[in-house]
């Protein structure tokens, strides 16, 4: 069984590795998870999260995407609880 919550640190890639990250990260997802917290910071611009929101708006995985607590955060949200 996973966690509920999968928490991925970004800080410091590139788009495309982000994206490969993000790729693994929902496809180890099991039933058990319901969000997955991107960390992708925001002092040095916003290219990750604008390439999320790009990448990942339909993706089939992802129910929606939301805001984190700050501004570096996004989340994808897998299912609802």
């Amino acid at each position: 069984m996973g966690s509920p919550i999968v928490t991925l640190d970004l800080h410091g890639m590139y788009q495309d590795e982000a994206i490969k990250a993000i790729d693994r990260a929902l496809r180890s997802a099991d039933a058990s998870t319901y969000q997955i917290k991107l960390i992708h910071g925001y002092n040095r611009g916003t290219s990750l999260k604008n390439m999320i929101m790009d990448e990942y708006r339909y993706h089939p995985k992802v129910s929606r995407i939301q805001p984190g607590d700050n501004l570096g955060v996004t989340v994808l949200v897998l299912r609802e609880l």
